[in-house]
């Protein structure tokens, strides 16, 4: 089945022409149909302006009902936002936060997870820090009287990928907010917001998803929309907004209230295409090949005396593998693999490899079989 399943996508990515691509972590390059959606609009609009202004609106639809099937939420629940830093800030400023409130937060984090939390304790508010590496039974202690547990589906440079539903498990015995900053886990794994409890997510269309820069999604749970207020405020936010001559209007009923202004029209007909492409795919399938490639890669790298810096069987796994070998500079075998046309990304002295389903395991050979010896 996973052999099949990336001969059957492959020519949907025309990069595979001219790369072997490890960088879906950083920026993905677009499938073909998210590029052929973004060129159609280009050129319909070049050609008829806003003639077909019914289109756009059904595609800001469709990505909002796309997604939700990919989160296992209600298209009610979905907004859709510039990126995922978008989101998060939505979510953080958005609460009327108490002096004395406490945030658990986790150190491994990307800066966009970190740095809008921090900014809350100019109002009192505490932030608890935690490892992703540590034992459910510390983030069980922790919550006891958090507002709020912010957390990355998988860690941008280790790889750890977070167990959602236990996560959430506690945060609902504790009645603490759940966030998710699923950016680098949306598209490769299976997420259920409502069995994993989860109160809000963002996540940018840039990366596993594989559509453009510059469009992304914010879920909100309808439990806690009453919580948290829009931070942008603009004429779409509220009901009714159709109605230009509208001056005093309630706000939207639903997560559009966290829409404000012209969305990102392009960008959302290039992100529909590419997360339609992916439920096509199916992704436990397509998890399962990822996972496949990433355990091909850090176990060649380990034969080659290379270390991996997070989990290379178990749970944990997902599709970044993060490399390093004493005596290596990590630029430099980013570099090397570069002049071999395969795209790898350094970070903190680490290489990071992160396969998509469509590349072959032949590849994830290629790419052992590359990296330097010394």
């Amino acid at each position: 089945m996973t052999e099949s399943l990336w001969r059957r996508y492959r020519p949907a990515f025309p990069v595979t022409q001219n790369l072997i691509y490890l960088n879906h972590a950083a920026v993905a390059p677009l499938c073909r149909p998210a590029a052929e959606a973004m060129a159609s609009l280009a050129e319909e609009v070049a050609a008829y302006g806003s003639l077909h202004y019914d289109r756009w609106l059904a595609t800001y639809e469709g990505l909002r009902v796309s997604a939700a099937r990919l989160l296992g939420a209600s298209p009610r629940e979905i907004a859709i936002v510039k990126n995922t830093s978008e989101g998060i800030a939505t979510v953080a400023l958005g609460i009327r936060w108490r002096a004395g409130d406490r945030i658990i937060c986790f150190r491994e984090e990307f800066p966009a997870n970190i740095l809008p939390w921090k900014r809350l304790e100019s109002q009192g508010v505490r932030i608890d820090w935690l490892s992703a590496a540590d034992p459910l039974e510390k983030v069980d202690a922790a919550a006891r009287g958090a507002r709020l547990l912010a957390v990355s589906f998988v860690q941008y440079l280790s790889g750890w990928r977070t167990d959602l539903e236990a996560i959430g498990e506690i945060c609902l015995r504790h009645g603490c907010l759940f966030f998710v900053d699923a950016i680098q886990g949306l598209g490769v794994f299976p997420v259920d917001v409502r069995r994993a409890g989860i109160h809000a997510l963002a996540a940018d269309g840039h990366k596993w998803l594989l559509g453009p820069e510059g469009c992304g999604i914010l879920y909100i749970a309808r439990e806690v929309q009453d919580e948290i207020a829009p931070v942008e405020f603009g004429w779409t936010n509220v009901a009714r907004y159709w109605d230009y001559e509208v001056r005093d209007a309630p706000l939207r009923p639903d997560a559009g209230r966290y829409e404000c202004g012209t969305l990102n029209t392009i960008g959302c007909f290039g992100l529909r295409a590419s997360v339609d492409l992916l439920l096509e795919a199916g992704i436990d399938a397509v998890s399962e090949v990822v996972l496949r490639l990433a355990g091909m890669l850090a176990e060649g790298a380990q034969q080659k005396g290379y270390e991996v810096l997070g989990p290379v069987t178990g749970r944990g796994r997902s599709g970044i593998v993060s490399i390093r070998k004493p005596g290596l500079d990590s630029k430099q075998v980013v570099a090397a693999l570069r002049a071999r046309r395969m795209l790898a990304a350094e970070r903190h002295g680490w290489v990071r490899l992160s396969p998509h389903f469509y590349l072959s395991p032949e590849e994830a050979a290629t790419v052992v079989e590359a990296l330097p010896a010394s």
